[in-house]
């Protein structure tokens, strides 16, 4: 049975190894950001269905919000745990093939999900098959948009890559909700995972390494182990720094991401279709205008002179007019204060969201770049996955809405470290990356 399933896959790949892609094509580096804002989309989505059909998939297993927050802390600690090794991959052999097989995976995982009928199938299903399958997108695909471009439209591409996210979780939190209100929660997962399942053809044929050798998944001798990619990222405090920010980030989003829907629910009488959507929504389209507006003000700042440290200034900032909308979205008792506050959240978090990858590859050595990205989200979604845990656990004793706010105080506090790492670190050790690159 094994040769019928691998040779098909096989003589396919064989086949887009002579398809004339031409990478050096002007215009395909932007074609490139197009096949991964779809895929970066359909990430976001598959992930962002759990957390609307949520209160469904809690009263169909019957349990408590500390079981269903440890489902979603399940689901980011193996992510966490499976990213570096990813990165490790993706600094090593054809990170297209990579990403098309991360795809593959999580899409299908996500279309099992819908057969689930125990948490430990859920947790079989949605933590460990979808949670692996995102890990190996992850580090991978900010290295191929640095392959194609470079500092002239490098924060232009990672923010036009990031609104895939908004939209994403946008276009999830209706579609999934109003599907579970229609069909059932089931249909969700089966319907979004179809989906990812028929864009892996699109990218087999059209997604290319930008080098020759590593499209032939030849493997430089240079490159570096895992430890020692490891070792010599702890060595750069900007970069340590930025893993310090990204882990605060990623908290606050995650708990902000997996209780909201069922916050508004609860909170104001909402249907789950427009409690998907509004708490998605208006943070989401707001962060879309928002990373926009960064990414081009951060690659203006960034060719002036000694202008690229103050990328830092901007996530600081971004962070720190985050925190009071943060407040709100807990605390508020009007709907559209709260809608209100989510769109200033949104708006200002895009900030921290553009800047992130371009301030790291300004420190790191290019062979580590998806290493670097590797260990960033390992522990950005290993101390982050916690949060829907804490939350569930919070909820009963003091309520989500004291809980949301006081998620507040994590960024205001990452903020004052990356107003460290802009006036004391950024300058010395993007000297020193640039003499070990020459």
């Amino acid at each position: 049975m094994r040769p019928v399933v691998y040779k098909p896959f096989q003589r396919t790949f064989e086949k887009t190894k002579n398809m004339s892609v031409n990478t050096s094509k002007p215009f395909y580096k932007w074609e490139v950001i197009l096949l991964l804002w779809v895929a970066f989309f359909l990430n976001q989505g598959d992930r962002q269905v759990f957390n609307t059909v949520l209160p469904q998939i809690q009263e169909f297993l019957g349990v408590s919000d500390g079981v269903m927050g440890m489902i979603s802390t399940c689901f980011n600690l193996f992510f966490a745990m499976t990213v570096p090794f990813a990165g490790f991959f993706a600094d090593r052999m054809s990170r297209s093939k990579l990403i098309i097989f991360s795809i593959a995976l999580f899409s299908t995982a996500t279309m099992l999900t819908g057969f689930a009928g125990t948490v430990f199938m859920m947790v079989l299903l949605r933590s460990v098959a979808t949670g692996m399958g995102e890990a190996m997108f992850g580090p991978t695909y900010p290295a191929i948009i640095a392959e194609y471009h470079d500092n002239t439209t490098r924060a232009r591409a990672m923010s036009i890559h990031q609104t895939s996210y908004y939209v994403g979780v946008i276009a999830s939190g209706f579609l999934a909700g109003f599907i579970a209100d229609h069909l059932g929660w089931q249909y969700s997962f089966l319907i979004f995972g179809g989906i990812g399942v028929i864009f892996t053809i699109v990218l087999i044929f059209r997604l290319k390494d930008k080098s020759p050798a590593r499209a032939e998944q030849v493997v430089p001798k240079d490159n570096p182990s895992l430890f020692e990619a490891m070792g010599a990222i702890f060595k750069v405090p900007t970069a340590v720094c930025m893993i310090i920010g990204f882990t605060s980030l990623i908290f606050v989003l995650t708990g902000y991401l997996t209780w909201m829907p069922k916050y508004l629910k609860e909170a104001f009488e909402l249907s789950t279709a427009s409690a998907g959507f509004n708490s998605m929504f208006w943070t989401h389209a707001a962060a879309f205008i928002g990373v926009l507006v960064a990414g081009t003000l951060s690659d203006k700042i960034a060719t002036a002179k000694g202008g690229r440290r103050n990328r830092l200034l901007l996530q600081a900032s971004g962070l720190l007019f985050a925190a009071p909308c943060i407040v709100l979205m807990g605390l508020s008792d009007k709907l559209m204060v709260v809608y209100a506050a989510l769109a200033g959240f949104g708006f200002f978090r895009a900030f921290f969201d553009a800047n992130t990858y371009s301030i790291l590859y300004e420190v790191i050595p290019r062979k580590y770049h998806s290493s670097s990205s590797a260990v960033l989200q390992m522990f950005g979604f290993g101390m982050g996955s916690f949060a829907p845990l804490i939350l569930g656990f919070i909820s009963p004793r003091l309520g989500m809405s004291v809980g949301m706010a006081s998620l507040s105080i994590i960024w205001v506090l990452a903020a004052l470290v990356l107003l460290a790492a802009m006036l004391f670190f950024f300058d010395r050790d993007a000297a020193r990356m640039k003499e070990i690159e020459n």
